[in-house]
């Protein structure tokens, strides 16, 4: 039996990039698991197809983040997208209503320095990247199951000053500071809840890392000498979202391959 056999996860912004990459190693590791998009829907299908031809569960829930509404708009999609799955696969699989980890991934970037950052995008970068999350959390506090898990996608600008992108580092603090105390609050029912910070990873979110003399650069800021792979990441999220991380919460891991180490 794998580590998540008989539970339900759901990742948001899980139909590309890191999300992708997360929602295939939770499912490979047992999960029932909701790939959340955004606008892509057919991004989110091809994901659940390649769970599926793995021998995976899942299914694709479509709600836009970052506008009014969004979480009540998430929760709805992904309760009929449960019952819709149990309905179907009622024969095979035993699913109950609820969550048992949650993977707050969906994120935008916001680029320029202090001076340079319109107003609108500001907003725009913190309704995605905190206020979603926070409401998702709230809204989603009754479905999620004693002894759960919470696994919000933080990043190593953080630590690391890249004051080209200020507005974005500032939406991860904020996240890190929710991870926090949001593990005090809800350890009393044994769930935990943790941050994941990547550096820089080979999505579509990055692609000046297409460019190989680009990706070379990239990479010397590692001591690994490469840059990260989506897999580098959900390894760490499967890592929390199991048994095994049961003594872990609050905490920020640092998936950046070391990078700036010294520095």
């Amino acid at each position: 039996m794998s580590r998540l056999t008989g539970r339900t996860a759901l990742v948001t912004g899980g139909s590309r990039g890191i999300g992708k990459g997360i929602a295939l190693r939770l499912a490979r590791e047992g999960a029932l698991t909701a790939v959340h998009y955004g606008s892509n829907e057919q991004a989110a299908k091809e994901t659940v197809a390649e769970i599926e031809a793995a021998g995976g569960a899942a299914f694709a829930v479509g709600a836009e983040l970052g506008v009014p509404g969004d979480a009540a708009a998430l929760w709805a999609a992904f309760d009929a997208g449960l019952a819709e799955y149990s309905a179907e696969y009622s024969a095979e699989r035993d699913v109950e209503p609820g969550l048992d980890i949650l993977v707050n991934n969906a994120g935008i970037t916001a680029y320029g320095q202090t001076g340079e950052v319109a107003e609108a995008d500001y907003d725009r970068v913190f309704a995605v990247n905190v206020r979603a999350p926070f409401f998702v959390v709230q809204q989603g506090l009754g479905r999620l199951r004693d002894g759960g898990r919470i696994v919000n996608i933080s990043s190593g600008v953080t630590r690391i000053a890249f004051p080209v992108i200020t507005a974005y580092s500032m939406t991860k603090g904020a996240l890190d500071a929710f991870t926090l105390t949001l593990a005090q609050q809800l350890g009393a029912r044994g769930i935990t809840v943790n941050a994941v910070a990547p550096g820089l990873v080979l999505t579509d979110i990055n692609p000046q890392l297409a460019d190989p003399e680009e990706r070379a650069k990239a990479a010397k800021l590692s001591v690994f000498d490469r840059v990260g792979e989506p897999a580098d990441i959900a390894d760490v999220v499967a890592f929390l979202a199991s048994a095994d991380g049961r003594w872990v919460t609050g905490q920020v891991l640092d998936a950046t391959g070391g990078s700036f180490l010294g520095m």
